[in-house]
């Protein structure tokens, strides 16, 4: 993975939930409220740095630390919500400050802010790769999670109609992600070639710098691609289903190695076959590789108000949190994952160690 630009009573509830056959079981053990926890600071502000599928749900979150904790604001003022490079890029390079960082690829975290600024970070969830689209189009009828490809080609490519939207993939994890899973698809289930559905979107070899075909495929920002869905400036985007689901976008699911949600070992040996190329802050080209999709969390070094930043991970971590993530009532956005997984759990803050697991072996070995 390469740097680049720009709540004393117990209540115990275990929710399990499966993401495409893949499953996460979650044991809570609620402890109280965040207010009650130790060093929660009143009269702040909470500062909040997050990839840009998180900007409904992590604001909910906020909001009930600031219902439960007086004296704490969380304006949207001080809360971004981008592409996770370029998160992890402001904190190294521009010195911006926030009480809690997160982002849509938990390698970026220890590769790019650990051990100088952050010291562990927690995994709390995952969400698969889906296709959202527009439902108005003739060419999506009938669609499923085995011929999206088809559909998906035959719709861009016949003229007049709108091209994919796909993201910058040296700025947003969702922008390497979108090429993995069109490459596992050619690969696994249509013909077996890595390049039968890249091919159509994206300009070179499989496994260099991935080029998007301008004639099929529109470059745009994670946080406008609902609205350029529902007014037919595109016609489709591979996204994570969080995404999907908060904005109530129209959507096929993939297969689980698809998807990028996977961990068996069969998943994992698809994964070490693909790889592509990303342009870094320098300006010059670096390899990364398919893992599964985790989004993790951290209080930077540097974060203006520690203690706020570790009662808001507090909250993510419980019941109210996982809840909000789930976004159940809109059929399900994020699939928490309790105890979360930290890559150096003694270096959390105490209130966060039962919160906490030691991150499994084969996550940890996709770090390097």
């Amino acid at each position: 993975m390469a740097a680049a630009t720009p709540v004393w009573v117990v209540v115990v509830i275990v929710v399990a939930a499966a993401v495409g056959g893949v499953g996460f079981l979650a044991g809570y053990e609620y402890r109280g409220s965040p207010a009650a926890s130790p060093g929660a600071v009143e009269n702040s502000t909470l500062s909040v740095l997050g990839a840009g599928t998180l900007d409904t749900l992590f604001p909910q979150v906020a909001n009930a630390l600031v219902n439960e904790t007086p004296g704490v604001t969380a304006p949207s003022a001080a809360q971004t919500y981008e592409g996770s490079i370029d998160i992890t890029t402001a904190i190294t390079s521009l010195g911006a400050k926030a009480d809690v960082a997160a982002v849509a690829d938990y390698r970026l975290i220890p590769q790019m802010l650990e051990p100088t600024h952050a010291g562990y970070e927690v995994v709390f969830g995952t969400t698969p790769e889906v296709l959202a689209y527009n439902p108005s189009l003739p060419a999506f009828a009938g669609i499923t999670s085995t011929n999206w490809a088809s559909k998906l080609i035959a719709d861009v490519t016949t003229s007049g109609n709108a091209p994919l939207g796909v993201w910058n993939a040296s700025t947003d994890p969702n922008g390497y992600n979108e090429i993995f899973s069109m490459m596992l698809q050619g690969m696994i289930y249509d013909g077996g070639n890595v390049s039968t559905v890249y091919g159509h979107f994206y300009s070179g070899a499989p496994g260099s710098l991935a080029v998007p075909n301008p004639v099929t495929t529109m470059i745009e920002h994670e946080s406008q691609a609902a609205s350029l869905v529902s007014t037919g400036v595109v016609s489709a985007v591979i996204t994570y289903r969080s995404y999907a689901v908060v904005n109530h976008m129209s959507f096929v699911p993939f297969s689980p190695i698809v998807g990028l949600v996977a961990n068996n070992s069969t998943a994992l040996a698809d994964y070490a076959r693909l790889s592509t190329q990303v342009v870094t802050a320098t300006g010059g080209t670096a390899k990364d590789v398919p893992a599964p999709v985790l989004f993790a969390v951290t209080v930077p070094a540097n974060a203006p108000n520690p203690a706020l930043g570790a009662a808001f991970l507090h909250l993510l971590l419980s019941p109210q949190g996982a809840a909000i993530l789930n976004d159940s009532a809109q059929g399900g956005a994020f699939t928490p994952i309790f105890p979360g997984w930290a890559d150096n759990p003694t270096a959390v803050p105490s209130v966060l160690a039962p919160d906490v697991t030691a991150m499994p072996s084969w996550a940890t070995a996709l770090l390097t």
